[in-house]
C-alpha cells in the first residue's frame, strides 16, 4: 500500500506542475505573442497544434509571420526556440496565443520547457 501512495502522490505533483500558473505570457525579443483567450479556437493562417503531448509536423512560414499555437492538451505547454532566444510563447491548456515569427531565414527547432520530449521545426523563408 505505501507503494501505491507514493505514485499517487508523485503523480498528483506531476499534474500539478504541468497545470500550475494560470496565466499566458511570451518573452519574444523583437517579436510579439497575444494570447486569444483561454480556449482553443480554429485558427487562421500558420498554425502550430499541440495534441497528446507532441507538437504538429514542420511549419514553414514566411519571415515575420504571425503563428498561432494551438494546444489540444488540458496542460500548459511553451513553443520555445532550442537556441538564440528567436522565440517563447506560452500557451494555458486548452488556450490559443500567437506569435511573431523571426524575421531572417532559417530552421528553427524548439521544444516545450514544461515537457523536455516535446519537440518542433518552425522554417522560415
Amino acid at each position: 500500500m505505501t507503494r501505491l501512495t507514493a505514485l499517487v502522490f508523485a503523480l498528483l505533483l506531476f499534474v500539478t506542475a504541468c497545470s500550475s500558473g494560470s496565466t499566458t505570457t511570451s518573452t519574444l525579443p523583437a517579436s510579439s505573442a497575444t494570447s486569444a483567450g483561454s480556449t482553443a479556437a480554429a485558427a487562421t493562417g500558420p498554425t502550430i497544434t499541440i495534441s497528446g503531448m507532441r507538437f504538429g509536423p514542420p511549419l514553414t512560414v514566411a519571415p515575420g509571420a504571425t503563428v498561432t499555437v494551438v494546444n489540444n492538451d488540458s496542460a500548459e505547454h511553451s513553443v520555445t526556440a532550442d537556441s538564440g532566444g528567436a522565440f517563447d510563447a506560452e500557451v494555458d491548456g486548452s488556450g490559443t496565443i500567437t506569435f511573431t515569427a523571426p524575421s531572417a531565414p532559417g530552421s528553427y527547432a524548439y521544444h516545450c520547457k514544461y515537457h523536455p520530449m516535446m519537440h518542433g521545426q518552425l522554417v522560415v523563408q
